[in-house]
């Protein structure tokens, strides 16, 4: 997720964990940037203040097109109306801001300075208020789940055949923080959120199917949860079939939000170790789980659809299904050059073997696979990727469904609409009923 909105995400992480309320910083800020900007207006000549009006003009047609052209390099998802609305109202205050910079004395110019970061701050506050872009709550739940015993069962998908529904079972699931080892790669990586449907909240529960979930980078790994409503559509699910619904594990394949080591392992860590085997090792030491692949599945978001694309293509012995919102065609640092050498030790065979094409056609024909690939209307980047990665998975063998979300972008309306329409596919392979799912 290389976009504004992976900033404003990671922006209210740092005041959810410190408990500070998003409208109290947006009132305040505005208030701030209101009276700076009152302050910065106020010259005492004429040729000052239409100085000051003019930089301002200046400022504002900069910001007008400063997103589409970075869209338009592909270093940005491609603005919403919001996003371009912002961006151009705090540009328009940076550039009055910068007039009086000249012509003034040093307490004026101070101010100016202290103005142009109070701007910018407004400005990504007052975008991420738009709908669409939620940020993560600061977790109150324990630091480990209940502790259901582990289990692996060879039931297929028949999970209601393994309890007997007590006649109270929790209406919702829980969202709880835990920490898990890593003594297999030894990867650096930050807690992560697990969702508990309500038939594992319960004394004996049964056999349950496991998504992993992944965001974009940057992020961290409440990003599906609290921007993807991910803990809602479970809850559907949940309802839909008498509170049995997927435990879902958002591990972090990141380690931090600077640092993407693309879910392989290389010199960036080994990230591919981790989820792999460190996180499926926890989960089935915990969890009573199904052996048959059908039971697991994979959903992710940009850099994290890579890596579902990755895992559900490149381990079908592990995983029967992906949903995959943006993904892109190969892991990737940028440009090939910095992936090779930082991610793949300086192999451009190891990097070309990791191309997601590539592994399709090194384990086609899939038996039993299903991909369900999505896009914003209006992701020019991402689009292309989609179409190329839908008819790979078709030619291999995969069920193949692509999704494209009408009026979107690379965002969490795009995600939250594929999610809503494409996890139904997901559920059904899960051996679960799922018609209809809240969009959020």
């Amino acid at each position: 997720m290389h976009s504004n909105a992976a900033l404003r995400v990671e922006l209210f992480a740092v005041l959810a964990s410190l408990g500070v309320d998003q409208s109290f910083v947006l009132v305040a800020l505005g208030v701030v940037a209101a009276a700076l900007a009152v302050y910065l207006l106020v010259r005492p000549t004429v040729l000052r203040v239409a100085a000051g009006v003019g930089s301002a003009v200046v400022g504002a047609l900069l910001g007008f097109v400063a997103l589409p052209a970075l869209a338009w390099a592909g270093l940005a998802s491609v603005p919403n109306s919001g996003d371009r609305t912002w961006t151009t109202l705090g540009c328009a205050a940076v550039g009055l801001a910068v007039a009086n910079l000249f012509r003034s004395r040093w307490p004026r110019k101070t101010i100016a300075v202290v103005a142009i970061l109070a701007f910018a701050a407004a400005a990504l506050v007052a975008a991420d208020a738009q709908p669409g872009a939620t940020h993560p709550a600061a977790s109150a739940s324990p630091p480990d789940p209940r502790g259901e015993r582990g289990q692996v069962a060879d039931i297929g998908t028949d999970y209601a055949s393994t309890w007997s529904r007590p006649a109270s079972v929790p209406v919702t699931g829980e969202l709880r923080t835990v920490h898990m080892a890593a003594p297999s790669s030894h990867f650096p990586a930050r807690d992560a959120k697990l969702y508990l449907p309500p038939a594992a909240l319960v004394d004996d529960p049964p056999v349950l199917p496991v998504v992993y979930a992944f965001g974009g980078q940057p992020g961290q790994p409440n990003n599906m949860f609290a921007s993807g409503h991910l803990a809602a559509t479970m809850d559907a699910v949940a309802a839909a079939n008498g509170g049995i619904a997927p435990i879902v594990i958002a591990a972090d394949q990141l380690s931090r939000s600077d640092r993407n080591p693309m879910c392989v392992d290389s010199p960036l860590g080994n990230s591919a170790d981790y989820l792999l085997h460190d996180v499926r090792a926890w989960i089935v030491s915990h969890f009573r789980v199904s052996s048959d692949p059908a039971a697991w599945s994979i959903i992710g978001f940009s850099q994290g659809a890579t890596c579902a694309v990755q895992f559900a293509s490149g381990h079908p012995e592990m995983f029967g299904s992906a949903l995959a919102v943006a993904s892109q065609l190969a892991p990737t640092l940028g440009d090939d050059a910095t992936t090779i050498k930082e991610g793949f030790g300086g192999s451009a065979a190891a990097y070309g073997a990791a191309g997601l094409t590539t592994i399709m056609r090194a384990h086609a024909p899939y038996a039993d696979s299903v991909l369900v690939l999505g896009v914003g209307q209006n992701d020019a980047k991402y689009t292309p990727y989609a179409k190329v990665l839908a008819s790979a998975a078709t030619a291999s063998g995969m069920h193949v469904k692509l999704l494209v979300s009408p009026g979107t972008t690379h965002d969490w309306f795009t995600v939250r609409y594929v999610i809503s329409q494409g996890f139904p596919i997901i559920a059904a392979h899960l051996g679960l009923r799922a018609s209809a799912l809240p969009e959020g």
